[in-house]
């Protein structure tokens, strides 16, 4: 099968399109044809090996695992002994831990789940990585609810994107903040109001918010916390990917939340994704239903997936940047 390899760390010049053999099925695996596959932050860090201490868990000189891209839509094309939920030509999204960019991928089938029928391929690929983190965000840290004011820093990209629909779905009200080009697009994905933050800071209207699901990370805590309530939550999700050095800024961030959170009667929270069939298909009722629609900036062919890396690093897309196969 035809992949996207990298032998080492660096910049989107190190993947290669290569031959490479097709990967095999364990008792609980399964095998997807796939059709589409998407960028994501994890992607590039992975792909650069910085920050550094991702390469304690990626390998230190070379990456362990050779092919990138997490996400993935697809077609089963084989299950193992023991899988019981899919069987051959069932239409599936989902993530996958040895690589996603290339004609198929083998996953666990806990990782997986039937693909939203109202999506495209190139759309459902956009959602898990991205959406288990939104969904994580604004249900399980924030616990948003009906009433709730709720801040999006971020709100035309991946996980804010869809942080913006979730917290809708949950009756809450929501202000996006993104630059002035975004403004229509996150109102179009359901916010109440948006803050450009070429004009203004977050903390414009005070600390009215319940809830802020901060994707950016970099802005200061004391920032953030200027426009929460004074028993407000705030979510760390993400931050400037591209960072070198031994820890990101978002990394700084997500050590010194929690043990500010312990002297202030706000809560300071970092989210990860919790990776799992329930949650997807929980991202599913909602895309089913009509309240969640992930936005996709760009599609590129596999062939060109090192364009779809540069350009998510410098094109500040918006939505989810997609690579198809």
């Amino acid at each position: 099968m035809k992949a996207i390899v990298q032998d080492r760390y660096g910049p989107p010049d190190v993947l290669e399109l290569r031959d490479i053999d097709r990967p095999t099925v364990g008792e609980s695996e399964v095998l997807v044809a796939v059709r589409a596959a998407a960028v994501d932050p994890g992607v590039w860090i992975f792909m650069a090996g910085q920050p550094y201490l991702v390469r304690l868990a990626a390998g230190l000189r070379r990456p362990r695992v050779p092919v990138r891209g997490r996400d993935l839509a697809g077609v089963v094309t084989e299950v193992g002994a023991r899988v019981t939920r899919f069987r051959p030509g069932d239409e599936v999204y989902g993530t996958c831990l040895r690589g996603s960019f290339a004609e198929f991928a083998s996953t666990d089938e806990r990782r997986l789940a039937r693909k939203p029928a109202n999506l495209s391929f190139a759309q459902a690929a956009a959602v898990p990585v991205s959406g288990m983190t939104a969904l994580r965000a604004v249900r399980d840290s924030g616990q948003v609810r009906a009433g709730h004011r709720v801040l999006v820093i971020g709100a035309s990209g991946g996980v804010g994107s869809q942080a913006v629909q979730i917290a809708k779905a949950c009756g809450a009200t929501v202000t996006g903040v993104c630059a002035t080009s975004r403004t229509d697009l996150v109102r179009s994905l359901g916010a109440d109001d948006v803050i450009d933050y070429t004009r203004e800071e977050i903390d414009r209207d005070g600390p009215v918010h319940d809830v802020v699901i901060d994707t950016g990370g970099d802005r200061p805590l004391s920032l953030l916390r200027r426009a929460l309530t004074p028993r407000g939550t705030l979510a760390l999700v993400g931050g400037d990917h591209t960072q070198g050095g031994l820890l990101s800024g978002y990394g700084r961030q997500m050590f010194r939340a929690p043990l500010l959170s312990m002297f202030v009667g706000q809560r300071l929270r970092s989210v990860t994704a919790t990776e799992s069939s329930e949650a997807l298909d929980e991202l599913r009722d909602l895309i089913e239903s009509g309240a969640l629609t992930p936005p996709v900036d760009r599609a590129y062919p596999l062939a060109q997936a090192a364009d779809a890396l540069r350009h998510f690093a410098d094109g500040r897309p918006a939505g989810k940047v997609v690579v198809t196969v």
